[in-house]
């Protein structure tokens, strides 16, 4: 029996680290991405006897913010509790967290896969503090602890099993990413952690569930994807052996792009929660959660159907919506609406976005964080529409200016000294298409028997002698006239 016999469940826990300047119950600092080890940490998280945590009012503000993008809103009442388990870099031997009433309820993410839309609901998402960090040195007989990352805030957002595919997988992740970005709640940065999906998979032949096994603290889309995929395979030969699923959590090794056993899966009443003594509940009202309401910038989707109006493809707005966060400074879609509102070419901006602007900055090529970007489009579109630039040399320009610190003060005139304008002089390109003409007989003689596609031969040959200075509209009528 193959894995496509059974129905596999998927569902994701993703911990979203929130932006605050400081710790969710300490003054020390948040960012620990370039910090030495144990250089962020006080008395709180340290867990020295006496001290007492003080809870960081904009970890509220941002958990309330991603309760609205995922289209949920958040609890007016919500309490903390502990969560015991011993380990090195837990000093307190218990974590704070939200358990009994969670600061959001329910919500959903919707995404679109290959044209269809899936919706997955958010069963909750609850704060809580991280860890610390344990390494392990190899070769060594002695494990190191960096409690750089303890009391970090963190959301935990918990969706419901609604999906059942490697893709599906993989698509929420990414959509996830995208409305925690957007909504300012992270800085997302997955490399150093700032998202971690821990990814529950099962599977069955019937309605019932089966044994689910956990792949923890997986930090990219493409992993998520894999160690489903993984997953799906391992637990479907199992079955088909006749052997059991372990309820078990498991890691992913990337090397060997498999997942590996780590330990027995523990159920709730193994941490014996309980209230926590020392913080009170959090009490909001309903004029703080319109505050930030007011406050939510646009969100993925409604850039989507702003695009779409526009005549963008989704693969487009996709790269546009992406890019816009990893390069906030190039503003690449108000630079597309400001074209649509003063009714330039969005068409033509968005393929030279898309094709020649993002990748020069995925590649580290581009300088053009400074200069300005509606000026050179502008111009470079005016001249385009003037029948000054063909298309082949406006992406040159494009290009070119991309990787200069600073733009040229007159893009016409650096075109014209690059010999990049088209040439429009009929009596010089007369000269050259009577050329083209007598050295291609076989191309004559192929457009004189009804072959229209010849013609594009010839003007390419056009295009070639004149350096793709030649007008191409230009060009065609000229071939026509000579070969009438």
């Amino acid at each position: 029996m193959s894995s496509s016999d059974y129905t596999a469940t998927i569902g994701i826990e993703c911990h979203v680290q929130l932006k605050t300047n400081t710790k969710l119950f300490s003054g020390a600092g948040n960012d620990a991405r370039e910090a030495e080890p144990n250089t962020l940490v006080n008395h709180i998280d340290f867990g020295l006897p006496g001290a007492l945590p003080v809870l960081n009012k904009e970890a509220i503000a941002l958990a309330s913010k991603a309760a609205i993008a995922l289209n949920s809103r958040p609890e007016l009442f919500s309490t903390f509790d502990r969560k015991h388990y011993f380990y090195p870099d837990l000093p307190m031997g218990y974590q704070i967290t939200q358990f009994d009433q969670p600061i959001i309820s329910k919500g959903s993410v919707s995404f679109n896969l290959d044209g269809k839309t899936f919706k997955v609901g958010i069963t909750r998402a609850h704060l809580e503090s991280d860890a610390g960090k344990s390494t392990h040195p190899a070769n060594k007989d002695y494990s190191l602890v960096d409690l750089n990352r303890a009391g970090t805030p963190l959301l935990e957002i918990v969706s419901e099993p609604d999906m059942h595919t490697p893709a599906e997988a993989r698509a929420y992740a990414h959509e996830l990413y995208l409305l925690m970005r957007y909504a300012g709640v992270t800085d997302g940065d997955l490399y150093h952690g700032n998202m971690r999906f821990d990814v529950n998979v099962s599977l069955s032949k019937t309605d019932k569930l089966g044994v689910r096994s956990e792949t923890k603290n997986l930090n990219s889309f493409r992993s998520v994807e894999k160690a489903v995929a993984y997953e799906i395979k391992r637990q479907s030969e199992l079955l088909d052996q006749g052997r059991p699923i372990v309820q078990e959590t498991r890691g992913w090794n990337d090397a060997k792009q498999k997942t590996l056993s780590q330990r027995s899966k523990e159920n709730a009443d193994d941490y014996r929660y309980m209230p926590d003594p020392d913080l009170p509940p959090v009490i909001i009202d309903e004029s703080f959660i319109d505050s930030i309401v007011q406050s939510m910038p646009n969100s993925p989707d409604y850039l989507r159907g702003e695009l779409a109006k526009l005549g963008l493809t989704l693969t487009q707005s996709e790269v546009l919506i992406e890019a816009n966060l990893d390069f906030e400074f190039a503003k690449y879609i108000s630079l597309i609406l400001e074209f649509a509102k003063n009714g330039q070419d969005v068409k033509s901006l968005a393929n030279w976005l898309v094709n020649i602007d993002i990748p020069l900055m995925r590649e580290h090529e581009s300088k053009a964080s400074n200069i300005d970007r509606n000026k050179l489009y502008v111009d470079v579109l005016n001249l385009v529409k003037a029948n000054q630039l063909s298309s082949t040399n406006a992406k040159e320009i494009i290009n070119r200016c991309l990787k200069m610190s600073e733009l040229p003060l007159d893009i016409a005139e650096y075109a014209k000294a690059e010999n990049l304008l088209q040439q429009s002089d009929i009596v010089a390109l007369t000269d050259i298409v009577k050329d083209v003409i007598s050295s291609n007989p076989e191309a004559v003689k192929d457009i004189q028997a009804g072959e229209a596609k010849a013609i594009g031969f010839l003007i390419g040959q056009v295009m070639s002698k004149s350096k793709g200075q030649a007008n191409p509209g230009l060009a065609r009528q000229l071939i026509d006239e000579q070969l009438k």
